[in-house]
């Protein structure tokens, strides 16, 4: 049971919510994420251990990821999917071990019409999703009738299973929102045209849904508030949805932000914090003054119990949706509880291990977490026998091994040459968007002290006094160093390293070239073209102006032609390898790296050979050619130029210690420099400090 703590900062997301035939401990929702543990028989003890492990942290309500209720509303081939009593058993593992520690389950029907990547989707017109290469069959009347059926069926099963409830998932851009957009649908019968015939389908499967399941079995309805699409759903259209909803019998409404094919950024950490709440308080307003009381859940970047609190406080919502934020922290609730918010493993909104593993098919996990969708092959245990460890850098890498490894019971030294942990990390928290980095190095602050990691900063050691000090082990996660792009001129004065830049060691000017467009180069250009003073993540307003993002009650779908900020410096991004720049960069926010230097007239330039660099009246002269054959000689004109070619590893202490015979550890960036690779660094870290 969770423990409250007697002066608790947080009375309203703690308080519970009565829904008439079953009450919740507290205002807040784990909204569902699609893991992929859905997707296979075999994943399903996995899944009943991470949902358990999230009850047992004091979630209110949980939702899982979304389950097709038939083969023409999968999510890919295969994909999960309740259709049948034999699978209603097997999710009974998941429900058993989320009531054995008193928590309570939803699971998601989700259909996803055209965005279904199979052949046998289905829509309400024959118009291909630009997100799938499938243009999906135009359902019939009775085909319609059939989805409706099995939208049922399927919640029946679920409470066949255990569940508590389900959330019928009509927002987002699937098959029911597809339904409400005329965009979308342009169907001629009692399923198209008016707005009354087009949420006939929404309408009808939460009725049927309360007639069959009764009335003491949750209903959550996903209702999309701001489509974000140009001709998406009218603010009018919004609020009659919401009153038919609630009169069919959903018990409550979960705000839905945008369609997947949207070009407006709604859960990446460049989004200000609770950027949409505003959003589901203006839906609320309406549903109040018209006398209807259902309670109405917000969320999207809403990733602390204070961001929470003030939202609840402020009449936003009636409950807090979180998602991720339970990846990166199954414990956030009980830590909220017992006022120990500094504790919590806060999400950064990074996507590297959760969406981007969707889209890749992989199983989804939380950079910050790596234990998150893991949690039956990475146990962390006392160690059978206590050793004396040093961990050289405390960036990401060093502090997860540190950390695990005291928590066990061993002894660690954590050493760093710097006069702060975080390593990397205090240079992407300086990229305007990725303040909340900053959170990250936080919570490894309080981790070292509540686990009696023994820290050393400002302290360089070598190899002769680890030897002398006699280890059990010894961990290098020592990171990178700048890779030497060996260009003709580089030494000139003018000529940086990204180094310089991002920790403010020299001035930069006012045209820029920058050497190498993978992440550290899209970083820095972003850092460059931003306003001095100015953070994306703070300014709600100027952001949601820079995005497009209107009042739906102005304009359809709440977008509009976007108004960025004007650019600080003009930037030119260039990288030798031919094709798009930012390719490897990550597959759900890419996208908006690229669009947001864009906006600010970033010149992006490929296939590119650095020449040489010379001194020009006022200036630098990059000189540039193009392709194998060194063609269309070209000079750039600028004040400054900015090494962001790439990283290698820092193993200068590997070889004298393996001389030495002392058992060494290489993880992180110091194995090998990949794109400053946090995911990779705080996993390997984990998992080593498990195992020692």
């Amino acid at each position: 049971m969770t423990t409250i703590a007697p002066t608790s900062p947080y009375p309203h997301l703690l308080a519970p919510l009565d829904l008439g035939f079953t009450s919740l401990k507290n205002r807040v929702l784990m909204g569902s994420m699609h893991t992929g543990l859905e997707d296979g028989r075999k994943h399903f003890p996995a899944m009943a251990a991470y949902f358990a492990e999230r009850a047992r942290g004091g979630v209110g309500l949980m939702v899982t990821g979304g389950f097709a209720p038939n083969i023409a509303g999968w999510a890919k081939p295969f994909a999960g999917m309740l259709a049948s009593s034999s699978a209603a058993k097997r999710h009974q593992q998941v429900t058993r071990a989320v009531h054995a520690e008193g928590g309570k389950i939803a699971l998601q029907i989700l259909h996803t019409g055209r965005y279904g990547y199979h052949p046998l989707c289905v829509a309400p017109s024959r118009i291909q999703s630009p997100i799938s290469p499938f243009t999906p069959f135009e359902l019939s009347a009775a085909g319609i009738e059939r989805q409706i059926r099995a939208f049922v069926r399927c919640a029946s099963l679920a409470r066949e299973a255990g569940y508590d409830g389900v959330e019928i998932m009509g927002s987002e851009g699937y098959l029911i929102n597809q339904f409400l957009v005329s965009h979308t649908n342009q169907r001629t019968d009692d399923w198209g045209g008016s707005y009354a015939n087009r949420m006939r389908l929404a309408v009808e499967i939460v009725r049927r849904t309360r007639e069959a399941l009764g009335a003491d079995f949750i209903i959550i309805y996903r209702l999309s508030i701001i489509d974000l699409i140009p001709g998406g759903s009218s603010w009018d259209e919004v609020v009659a949805l919401a009153k038919a909803i609630e009169k069919a019998g959903a018990t409550l409404i979960n705000s839905g932000i945008g369609w997947h094919e949207s070009r407006v950024p709604t859960i990446a950490t460049s989004v200000p914090r609770g950027a949409f709440t505003w959003v589901t308080h203006k839906l609320r307003t309406e549903l109040r003054a018209a006398g209807i009381n259902i309670p109405v859940i917000t969320g999207n970047r809403v990733n602390m119990p204070e961001v929470a609190e003030q939202v609840l406080a402020d009449g936003c919502a009636d409950m807090i949706s979180m998602a991720r934020p339970f990846l990166a922290d199954p414990e956030f609730v009980n830590k909220a509880a017992q006022g120990r918010s500094r504790d919590i493993n806060t999400c950064i909104a990074c996507n590297q291990a959760c969406l981007d593993h969707t889209f890749q098919n992989k199983l989804a996990s939380c950079l910050v977490n790596p234990r998150a969708g893991h949690e039956l092959d990475l146990v962390i245990t006392m160690a059978p026998a206590k050793k004396r460890i040093a961990v050289i850098g405390a960036g990401p890498a060093g502090l997860a091994a540190a950390t695990t490894l005291a928590e066990r019971g061993h002894s660690v030294d954590l050493f760093d040459s710097a006069d702060r942990i975080g390593g990397q990390f205090n240079m992407a928290k300086r990229i305007p968007g990725k303040e909340e980095f900053e959170e990250t190095l936080r919570y490894f602050g309080q981790r070292t002290t509540l686990t009696g990691v023994q820290l050393h900063l400002n302290k360089r050691v070598d190899a002769a006094y680890l030897i002398a000090q006699k280890y059990d082990d010894v961990v290098l996660a020592t990171g990178v160093k700048p890779r030497n792009p060996r260009i003709p001129g580089q030494d000139l004065p003018g000529v940086l390293s990204y180094i310089d830049v991002l920790h403010g060691q020299q001035a930069v000017g006012q045209r820029v070239a920058l050497i190498g467009a993978g992440g550290i180069g899209f970083d820095v250009a972003e850092f460059l073209v931003t306003p001095a003073g100015h953070s994306s993540a703070m300014d709600l307003t100027e952001w949601l102006a820079e995005w497009g993002v209107a009042d739906p009650a102005t304009v359809r779908g709440g977008v509009v032609r976007p108004v960025p900020t004007p650019a600080a410096r003009q930037v030119t991004l260039l990288q030798r390898k031919p094709g798009k720049l930012g390719s490897n960069l990550g597959k759900t926010t890419g996208w908006i790296h690229r669009a947001a230097l864009k906006m600010k007239n970033v010149e992006m330039l490929s296939g590119v050979n650095y020449e040489r660099i010379t001194q020009q009246a006022g200036g630098l002269g990059l000189f540039i050619t193009y392709g194998e054959k060194r063609t269309d000689a070209t000079v750039l004109e600028v004040d400054t130029i900015v090494l962001c070619a790439g990283q290698e590893p820092l193993q200068e202490l590997l070889v004298p210690l393996n001389a030495a015979g002392v058992k060494t550890h290489l993880i992180g960036g110091a194995q090998e420099a990949g794109e400053l690779d946090a995911k990779r660094a705080i996993d390997q870290g984990t998992r080593l400090g498990a195992r020692l």
